[in-house]
C-alpha cells in the first residue's frame, strides 16, 4: 500500500521551504512550490491514513481520540480525533496527513460578499481581485458536487419540512465528495460514493475529496517530501537570514529530548488555528518580534452541533460505514442540504442548518450519550434494539454555522495553548440558534438538544469544528498579525508598522480575522491559492494550477505510487 510520508530518518536539514501543517493552507502551499521547483519539506504532527485505515467500529474511534485540558490529558498525540476541553468554550480538529480535510463534513460554500466588506480585513482582499482566482482555483481541486438525490435523502427531508415555519430557505449543499467515480486532479482515481454518511469520521471509500487525495499526492509527485509524526515547536530567524524549525517526534518515548533541527529560507505554518498560533506564540516567548495582535479575535465561527430528539418521523441521520453495517439503507453525505435564514439588514443575524449525520463508529455510544443527569430520554430501547431502530432512527442531527464576536484569546500557560473566551455561552448567536433549532425539532414532534453530553467533562460550554483567527490579517501590525498575503509583521524595535519578516508566512485558518457563517474549508483553500499566486510574483517563481496527466491512475489506497 502506497504511502505519501517518508521516513523521518530521510528529513534533510536544509530545504527551500518547510511547510507546518498538511491541511488546506499547508497542502496548497505544497503542491503549488513543488511545481515550481522549490525543494519543500512538509511536517505534519499526526499520522498517515490511507483509505480504509479509518475507524469503522466504535473501540477503533475511542483509540482515535485526544482529549486533552487544563488538567488532564488522555489518548494517543497521533489520534485522529484532537478534542480541547476548555474554561469557556471547547475546539476539536483533526490530526493527520490531511489535516480537517480527513473529519470534515466536507461542505464547500463562499461566504457572503459582506463578510469581506468588513474592514477588518485588508483592503486587498476586497480589491486586486486575486480572491476570486483563488476560489477559482480552489474550486477546480476541492471539486465541491451536491448529491445528486439529496432531496430523496430522510435526513434531507426532515430539515426540509421545516422550513416554512423556521422562516428558511432549503438548498442542496456543495460537497467535496465525488459522487461518480473519476480520476482527479492529482491523477488518482476515485470510486463513487456510496451514501454511507461516515464522511466525518474518515472515508474509507474513497470517495471524500480530501487533501490527502488532491493536493499532497500532488505535492509529493512533483518533488515534495512528507514527514509524519513531527512536532514543530517553534522558529527562529537565522542570523545571516532563513528560519531555523525546531521540532521533535510527536510520540517521545525514549527521544524525548530528541531535537529536530530543519534550516530554510521560507517557513510556511499552516498548522491550524491552534497550531500555528501556538508555534507563533512560543517563537514570541523565545525572541522573535511579532504584533501583540497574536492570539487575539478567536472566532467559533457560530458553530453548534446539536440534536433534535423524540421526533416522530423516520430521519436515518447515522452512518451505516463500509462496507455496510445494514443492508438497504442510505444515509447520504454527511450533509446534503442546509436551511438557510437570509437578513438583508444584518449580517450577523444569517445562519444555516445542516442536515449532519453521526458518523457509524459512534453509533453504539449515542444512546449512552442521551444519558443526562440519570435520565434515560427512551435510550434503553436503543440499547436493545441498535440505533437504525427505535427512537435513534428518528434522532436529527444538526450542524449549525452563523456568526459570533471573535471575542476569543489564545495564551501560553505552562508552554500549553490555553484559550480564554469569558461568557463564550452567552454570545447571541447561540440563543437565535436555539430557538431556531427548537422550532425545527419541533416540527418533527421531538426536543432540541443542545449538548446531551452536558452532565460530563463537556459541560456547557459550546464547541466549534471550524476555529478560527488568531493570527489575524491586517493592514499593519497595530490591527493584524499577517498582511494580506499571510506574511507575518515585524515588531521589531525601530521598524515600520508595516514591514514583515521576509519568509514567514501563516496560511490557514488562524489567519481569517473573523466569522465566516459558512464552513471555512472553500475559503481557506481559496486564501491559500491566492497567497500562492502573490508569492509567484514576490519570489519571480513559475507554476500552473493545470491537472496532471497520467497514463495510469494512482489508486486511492495507494495514494504514493506514481506511475
Amino acid at each position: 500500500m502506497g504511502r505519501l510520508a517518508r521516513p523521518r530518518e530521510e528529513l534533510r536539514q536544509n530545504y527551500d521551504v518547510v511547510i507546518v501543517g498538511s491541511g488546506y493552507g499547508g497542502a496548497v502551499s505544497a503542491s503549488r512550490l513543488a511545481r515550481a521547483g522549490k525543494k519543500v519539506a512538509v511536517l505534519e504532527r499526526g499520522r498517515e491514513f490511507v483509505t480504509g485505515e479509518f475507524p469503522a467500529r466504535f473501540p477503533e474511534l475511542r483509540n482515535e481520540l485526544r482529549l486533552t485540558s487544563k488538567s488532564m490529558s488522555s489518548g494517543s498525540p497521533t489520534a485522529l480525533f484532537d478534542l480541547r476541553i476548555g474554561d469557556d468554550i471547547h475546539v476539536l480538529v483533526g490530526n493527520g496527513l490531511g489535516g480537517g480535510s480527513l473529519i470534515n463534513a466536507g461542505v464547500c460554500l463562499r461566504p457572503d460578499p459582506r463578510v469581506f466588506g468588513d474592514e477588518v480585513w485588508p483592503g486587498q482582499i476586497r480589491q486586486d481581485g486575486l480572491l476570486d482566482e483563488g476560489y477559482r482555483r480552489a474550486s477546480a481541486w476541492v471539486r465541491p458536487a451536491t448529491h445528486p438525490r439529496a432531496a430523496e435523502m430522510t435526513k434531507y427531508q426532515a430539515i426540509a419540512g421545516a422550513a416554512d415555519a423556521a422562516g428558511c430557505t432549503m438548498r442542496d449543499t456543495p460537497v467535496a465528495v465525488s459522487f461518480d467515480e473519476c480520476v482527479n486532479p492529482a491523477g488518482v482515481r476515485q470510486p463513487a460514493c456510496t451514501s454511507c454518511g461516515d464522511c466525518c469520521s474518515g472515508c474509507n471509500v474513497g470517495a471524500k475529496n480530501t487533501v490527502a487525495l488532491s493536493y499532497l499526492p500532488d505535492s509529493v509527485r512533483h518533488g515534495a517530501e512528507i514527514f509524519t509524526e513531527v512536532s514543530v515547536r517553534r522558529v527562529t530567524r537565522k542570523s545571516g537570514g532563513g528560519w531555523r524549525v525546531e521540532a521533535r517526534p510527536t510520540v517521545n518515548k525514549e527521544e524525548t529530548n530528541n531535537v529536530i533541527l530543519i534550516e530554510a529560507g521560507i517557513v510556511i505554518l499552516a498548522a491550524g488555528t491552534l497550531g500555528s498560533t501556538e508555534i507563533l506564540l512560543r517563537s514570541a516567548q523565545s525572541g522573535l518580534p511579532v504584533s501583540d495582535r497574536l492570539g487575539k479575535r478567536f472566532s467559533a465561527n457560530g458553530d453548534i452541533i446539536a440534536f433534535g430528539y423524540g421526533g416522530d418521523q423516520t430521519v436515518n441521520a447515522i452512518g451505516i460505514g463500509h462496507p455496510a453495517k445494514i443492508e438497504g439503507f442510505e444515509v447520504g453525505s454527511a450533509v446534503t442540504g442546509q436551511l438557510e435564514y437570509r437578513h438583508a439588514d444584518n449580517l450577523e443575524l444569517e445562519y444555516a442548518v445542516q442536515d449532519g449525520a453521526m458518523p457509524s463508529p459512534i453509533a453504539p455510544a449515542l444512546p449512552v450519550m442521551f444519558l443526562p443527569n440519570g435520565r434515560l430520554l427512551g435510550a434503553v430501547q436503543s440499547l436493545i434494539s441498535g440505533v437504525y431502530k427505535g427512537p435513534f432512527s428518528r434522532l436529527q442531527t444538526f450542524f449549525a454555522v452563523s456568526h459570533d464576536s471573535a471575542s476569543g484569546q489564545f495564551k501560553l500557560d505552562a508552554d500549553k495553548l490555553a484559550l480564554a473566551w469569558p461568557n463564550a455561552k452567552d454570545e447571541p448567536v447561540y440563543k437565535r440558534l436555539g430557538e431556531a433549532l427548537s422550532t425545527i425539532s419541533a416540527h418533527l414532534g421531538g426536543s432540541y438538544v443542545q449538548n446531551p453530553l452536558a452532565g460530563t467533562v463537556m459541560g456547557q460550554q459550546p464547541a466549534t469544528a471550524h476555529p478560527l483567527g488568531g493570527c489575524g490579517m491586517g493592514t499593519d501590525r497595530s490591527n493584524g498579525v499577517v498582511d494580506h498575503r499571510g506574511c507575518v509583521f515585524d515588531a521589531s524595535p525601530g521598524t515600520g508598522t508595516n514591514i514583515v519578516h521576509e519568509g514567514l508566512y501563516v496560511i490557514d485558518g488562524s489567519i481569517i480575522p473573523r466569522s465566516l457563517g459558512v464552513n471555512p474549508l472553500l475559503t481557506i483553500t481559496a486564501l491559500a491559492e491566492r497567497a500562492m499566486l502573490l508569492m509567484r510574483t514576490d519570489y519571480k517563481l513559475d507554476f500552473d494550477a493545470e491537472p496532471v496527466a497520467v497514463g495510469t491512475p494512482t489508486e486511492v489506497t495507494a495514494p504514493g505510487s506514481f506511475v
